[in-house]
């Protein structure tokens, strides 16, 4: 196993409304893409800036639910890829016991950056999808995280999820 951080999301190239995750190998070169959507690219980056919202998201309610319940994530692991879809498990213990959940890797990742937890990837999918470093592109700016919410802000809005419209609101007050 590999241990990997997220790097970058960037825009993706060949769908509008597509994201690309770079995760890179920690103490190595090589660096592995993984295509996601809008709405998981705001969750992750949600995650990496540690940003608060008013009501917890669901990642954030799953890690109080595993802290209420003596849950630890002790580490997340992306086993396996097919047809490019990445697979990804989460390991979980009780302080006696040790189980598996299986995952889709930005929600593993996701709760990964809220719990400061190690994020794996098996050896054989690092081998199967791995590249050399690619030149990293500029983190979002600013400009385009707002997009994102902004986006995301009107898909709510269509769902008259007003509550969550106004958290997605004072995010995009605070970015500008």
């Amino acid at each position: 196993m590999k241990k990997v951080l997220p790097l970058t999301i960037q825009s993706g190239l060949s769908q509008s409304g597509s994201y690309i995750l770079m995760l890179g190998e920690v103490g190595g070169t090589r660096q592995i893409p993984i295509f996601i959507g809008a709405y998981e690219a705001q969750n992750l980056m949600l995650a990496q800036q540690s940003a608060k919202t008013r009501r917890p998201m669901t990642h954030e309610l799953m890690c109080s639910m595993m802290e209420k319940y003596g849950l630890t994530l002790q580490e997340v692991t992306i086993d396996r890829v097919e047809d490019g879809i990445f697979y990804a498990t989460l390991h979980i213990s009780d302080g006696f016991n040790e189980s598996t959940i299986d995952s889709r890797p930005t929600d593993a990742i996701t709760l990964a950056l809220l719990t400061d937890t190690p994020i794996l990837v098996d050896d054989k999918v690092m081998e199967e999808t791995g590249v050399d470093e690619i030149p990293a592109p500029a983190p979002l700016s600013d400009e385009r995280t707002i997009e994102l919410l902004e986006e995301e802000l009107r898909r709510c809005e269509e769902r008259e999820d007003y509550e969550r419209a106004a958290e997605i609101q004072k995010q995009i007050e605070k970015l500008r």
